[in-house]
């Protein structure tokens, strides 16, 4: 038994690393497929058909809608991130967790989970705080961004629902749903249900012990401008790509994409094959599309977490004898 018991976990660990390279691999067949067939029909190459898409766009002017937009999200992405760690951890300065968050771009590009690790380390260096203190946080954090994402598919929806694929007409059920969900949760962490639970008192949901309904919607307003701007920048630059949308229908869609893109894999193979699902009349245009905006967002992060990364490690090496003189 004791020896079976490892194999399952390391059969298991396999199986964690193995899923978002099949996933990636399976997405790209997908995309390959559509645009082929797509080149098929225009008696021409996938490689030349996508080559063309690229050399149509005006990527100056692409670079003018991304940068500003990469570099918004940051400012917001650290405004979130310090206003619940002030409200459920400790008092931090915005200017203090900046770098920080910048740099956990970095790791990011490998998994966003680790990038999460290094703001609790620092956490816990600077204040004392428990590590599993500030994962909840971060927990909470990304229980706000499901809930945000999904309310601006409902909105995007009721919008512009009869020009969306008929499945999105499955979007406000699922959002009366995850509201009621939300209304038995609170409930529970208020202990007007099953007060007796000890679940509720473990580290991990430290900050949904302590949160009340108008932070989470606080945090929902937070996230706001970045998802608008989002709108924006998204859909000016499907323009450049030479497809044409209003701002009510990527407002529809984007928050789905996002969720997409949520999924873990290498260059966001999901988001970008949801691109060619949601427009399927320009398949390679959108793999185009979908490949150039996602990724380069990861990176050109991670390229503004380089320049913040010396006053990072300083932050976060220093920080725990600051937080002795403190205490």
């Amino acid at each position: 038994m004791s020896a079976a018991a490892p194999a399952r976990t390391r059969g298991s660990s396999w199986a964690l690393r193995i899923l978002p390279w099949a996933i990636t691999i399976g997405c790209f067949a997908f995309l390959y497929r559509r645009v082929d067939a797509m080149a098929a029909s225009q008696h021409s190459t996938a490689l030349r058909y996508l080559a063309a898409v690229f050399e149509k766009v005006d990527w100056t002017r692409w670079l003018a809608l991304m940068i500003p937009y990469s570099i918004f999200y940051l400012l917001i992405d650290s405004l979130v991130l310090w206003r619940v760690i002030n409200w459920f951890n400790a008092r931090v300065r915005y200017l203090d967790i900046l770098p920080v968050r910048a740099s956990t771009y970095i790791l990011s590009i490998v998994n966003e989970q680790v990038g999460k690790g290094v703001m609790a380390f620092y956490l816990h260096r600077r204040d004392g705080v428990p590590g599993w203190q500030v994962g909840s946080s971060m927990l909470f954090i990304m229980f706000c961004e499901l809930y945000y994402l999904l309310l601006w598919a409902v909105i995007g929806v009721w919008l512009r629902g009869p020009e969306l694929p008929e499945a999105f007409r499955a979007v406000p059920w699922v959002g009366f749903g995850a509201l009621v969900f939300f209304a038995l949760w609170t409930l529970y962490f208020r202990g007007v249900i099953a007060p007796r639970s000890g679940l509720r008192d473990r580290q991990l949901l430290h900050a949904f012990r302590q949160a009340r309904p108008w932070q989470y919607l606080a945090v929902i307003a937070l996230r706001t401008p970045a998802l608008l701007s989002g709108v924006v920048v998204y859909t000016a630059s499907l323009g450049l790509f030479g497809v044409h949308e209003t701002m009510g229908r990527i407002l529809a869609v984007l928050p789905l994409v996002f969720f997409g893109a949520a999924v873990p894999g290498p260059m966001r193979a999901v988001a970008i094959s949801m691109w060619v699902l949601l427009f399927p009349d320009h398949p390679a245009e959108m793999a185009a599309f979908g490949l150039v905006m996602h990724n380069f967002f990861i990176f050109f992060n991670a390229a503004i977490g380089l320049f913040f990364l010396r006053r990072a490690n300083r932050e976060i090496f220093a920080s725990g004898t600051a937080g002795a003189v403190r205490t």
